[in-house]
């Protein structure tokens, strides 16, 4: 019996996730990466295969990789976002789970404005 490592049963989630999670123009993906020093949002259009927006903590200076760090990010993602005309999102969140800073980022993005949609649930 083979062990996977903690990075590969996160890259296996987000492989489980990406087949239902689609972007579009109109409703790109918001893809969420996190490291132990960075914290990384782009709005990626899949059918296009282009990066329409994107936002880091590498670019905002004073940026840590804690929850008020994510909570600034978020706000930084939303403004780069509505600069581009994006007002609904469809939230990617890299296999990782739904708390923390990953959930930080997402409020802090609807708290800015951005409306968050599932396709899934709607192209049915």
């Amino acid at each position: 019996m083979s062990q996977t490592t903690r990075k590969e049963q996160r890259a296996l989630r987000h492989k489980r996730l990406r087949q239902t999670l689609k972007g579009s123009p109109e409703r790109p993906r918001m893809a969420i990466f996190i490291s132990n020093k960075h914290m990384y949002v782009q709005f990626i259009d899949d059918i296009a295969g282009n990066t329409l927006a994107s936002a880091s903590s590498v670019k905002i200076d004073g940026i840590a990789c804690t929850l008020a760090g994510a909570k600034t990010l978020g706000e930084a993602a939303a403004k780069a976002a509505s600069d581009k005309g994006i007002r609904s999102i469809v939230v990617d969140r890299g296999g990782f789970k739904f708390t923390g800073r990953v959930k930080q980022i997402v409020e802090a993005a609807v708290a800015a404005g951005l409306s968050i949609t599932n396709t899934a649930k709607e192209d049915k």
